[in-house]
């Protein structure tokens, strides 16, 4: 067998990530992804330009709305369906709930994050890692922990200045 290196290995590998998430969810346009470790989406997912995945899993039937310029580290998650625990039995019915999530454009999400549906994370946005996105998190918001909070903004200026030359990753 011959030696493809580690060049011809990383093109490799985003290639077969790209085609298995092309075939589990054929509807998107899923070759305009940047997928460098394996994605499990539910198919409802609604992506902006320049979307990049490094690992990530969609549990439940909500609908994901990404915007343009998305950037995560590994072992991302989304949760958009729950069970009812409201409902007829204990500790919960057979009904489920389902919530969206909607991410604006230049977000970025750290390692080992989780999102729960429901939740609009802003424009701009940082999500800290190891984070649990349980709220709503603001345009231009630093947030972390559990549940995550903003606990600094990024300079509007310096994100606008840089939005308006285009010079995104």
């Amino acid at each position: 067998m011959k030696h493809i290196g580690k060049i011809g290995y990383v093109k490799f590998r985003r290639f077969f990530f790209q085609f298995i998430c092309y075939i589990s969810c054929h509807k998107n346009e899923y070759f305009s992804l940047k997928l460098n470790a394996m994605c499990r989406f539910n198919g409802r997912e609604i992506f902006g330009s320049n979307s990049n995945f490094n690992g990530c899993r969609v549990y439940g039937k909500g609908i994901i709305r990404f915007g343009s310029n998305f950037h995560s580290a590994k072992n991302l998650i989304f949760l958009t369906t729950y069970h009812n625990y409201l409902g007829e039995k204990l500790p919960y019915d057979e009904t489920n709930i389902v919530k969206d999530i909607e991410i604006g454009d230049n977000v970025w999400v750290g390692m080992n994050v989780i999102i729960l549906g429901g939740v609009t994370i802003g424009e701009g946005a940082i999500i800290q890692a190891g984070s649990v996105v349980s709220r709503s998190v603001p345009p231009l918001a630093i947030a972390g922990g559990n549940p995550a909070v903003p606990f600094k903004f990024r300079q509007e200026d310096k994100y606008l200045e840089l939005k308006k030359k285009e010079l995104f990753l």
